[in-house]
């Protein structure tokens, strides 16, 4: 049986021009010898609303995509669109791929494995005790259960929502155990007490400017992650560094959720890092010395 060498695949999501998804995926599928295409399904370059997200899906899998990569704002309004829900996707209530197999579409999430990865290789050594997550999304829900994973002992987590933070937090007692996630109404009540602070909205994209703590709350003594990666360096990373604190930039989430995708999308086994390392050349392009 001749094994495939040919996929399209997409991003559908808002004010995504500047992703790095397509070279990411497309480098590693040359490096594999495939006709590898990424698409970015952009509803704010098409002027869409929110609402044609069914009818996106519709098209490319009427144009014989094999699958799509789901973010900002339809990780969690795009699983009533689906057919079945891995594991990890079911467990999360959040997608961030699509297979299109067969007539079926099926939605995974690779976003926890991404943060975990992140923050495993670029703060191994940091304090785990308390730690404050904001946003309570479709990416907040996927890194609360990796910094679980991870260890930490006790999460605070911010959303907006106060009713989808408790339900987050709710739902992590459920799998984790009891007394290990809370939700808060403000930051100033976690970040005090806190070893580490975990920033998973929107807020900081070139999109949606602007920091998601008042700056007065970082202190030397905490460690800062952002999945946040256009721009790499946030105003939130750049003020806490300059505050002394630890940093992590979200590419290396971009990076490792993108190897779960292209596994996915064609049952190749990524490079993962050979993807790092294109990925740094990428950033090193568009920030020149």
């Amino acid at each position: 049986m001749t094994q495939q060498t040919s996929f399209r695949v997409g991003l559908i999501g808002a004010g995504i021009q500047l992703s790095k998804s397509p070279a990411l995926h497309m480098q590693e599928g040359a490096a594999h010898g495939l006709d590898y295409l990424y698409e970015l399904v952009d509803v704010t370059a098409r002027n869409l609303p929110d609402s044609a997200l069914p009818d996106l899906l519709d098209e490319l899998e009427g144009r014989g995509f094999c699958g799509t990569n789901i973010t900002h704002p339809f990780k969690q309004a795009v699983i009533p669109l689906l057919h079945e829900l891995s594991d990890d996707a079911r467990m999360l209530g959040a997608v961030n791929t699509v297979v299109f197999q067969e007539g079926r579409r099926i939605g995974h999430n690779t976003d926890w494995y991404g943060f975990y990865e992140n923050v495993a290789r670029g703060l191994p050594d940091v304090a785990k005790g308390r730690v404050l997550l904001a946003g309570a999304g479709g990416a907040g829900v996927a890194v609360a259960h990796a910094a679980l994973k991870l260890g930490v002992g006790h999460l605070d987590i911010f959303d907006q929502d106060r009713h989808r933070g408790e339900a987050l937090a709710a739902e992590l007692n459920l799998r984790f155990g009891a007394e290990r996630a809370f939700a808060v109404d403000d930051p100033a009540q976690s970040l005090p007490w806190a070893d580490g602070f975990i920033n998973a909205t929107p807020v900081g994209m070139l999109a949606h400017p602007g920091i998601p703590v008042e700056p007065a709350l970082l202190e030397p003594r905490h460690w800062v992650a952002d999945i946040v990666y256009v721009p790499l360096i946030t105003e939130l990373l750049a003020t806490a560094a300059a505050k002394g604190c630890r940093t992590l930039p979200g590419g290396g989430m971009t990076v490792y959720q993108a190897v779960g995708a292209f596994r996915l999308f064609c049952g190749r086994e990524p490079d993962a890092e050979r993807m790092t390392r294109h990925f740094h050349e990428l950033c090193a392009v568009e920030t020149p010395r």
